[in-house]
């Protein structure tokens, strides 16, 4: 039987509206593999009655095969190029949810499209969270590279400061994940209010 969560909820059909409250805006969760950026994105993307997107399938799709497989037989940085072509053509499109690799973010180019015209949204989690959460799945290419712990460590010690550049941040944590998907409603909610205070306040 086919795992109902490993599969895409069909976006909004034509001229259905966005919810009330939705943002105007594409909605990029970014953040370490583990964090949830999928479950949670799809869920939010429902919430909002928005079409939701996971980067990583638009590049198996466009590649024509697995992450894993590009790595093994490209290497990282092509991989990296065809992140890079993917996302920044996703985020051309009408406001979305839109679940990005862990790498993503990182990109200098990338990000400053996502700054640019998107909100960030940072999902972040605690090391033994990660590792919980990765070690059920056996086909993360940078997990080849050592223990889990061990990259996981080194890659938080990397990103984690340019993570911090998103427009929000929200805890990743154990529990139901609409609990998670609620403190990132909060947040666009304050955040979208941050923004009109900004500009009502200006000359």
């Amino acid at each position: 039987m086919s795992n109902p969560e490993a599969m895409a909820p069909l976006p909004p059909a034509a001229g259905d509206a966005p919810h009330p409250g939705a943002p105007f805006r594409t909605v990029v969760l970014v953040g370490l593999m583990g964090a949830g950026k999928s479950s949670i994105g799809r869920r939010l993307a429902q919430r909002y009655g928005l079409p939701f997107v996971d980067a990583d399938k638009e590049i198996e799709a466009a590649a024509g095969c697995t992450i894993e497989e590009i790595f093994d037989r490209l290497g990282e940085q092509a991989f990296r190029d065809g992140e890079r072509r993917v996302i920044l053509r996703l985020l051309d499109d009408p406001p979305h949810v839109l679940a990005t690799g862990g790498g993503a973010f990182i990109d200098p180019q990338i990000r400053e499209r996502i700054k640019q015209g998107c909100i960030s949204v940072w999902l972040h989690a605690d090391l033994d969270l990660l590792v919980r959460r990765v070690s059920r799945r056996s086909n993360r290419p940078l997990l080849k590279r050592g223990s889990p712990r061990e990259v996981l460590e080194a890659l938080i010690e990397r990103r984690y400061p340019i993570y911090a550049e998103a427009d929000i941040r929200v805890d990743s944590a154990d529990g139901p994940p609409e609990q998670t998907v609620q403190r990132v409603v909060d947040a666009l909610q304050r955040f979208g209010a941050s923004k009109l205070s900004s500009a009502g306040a200006s000359p």
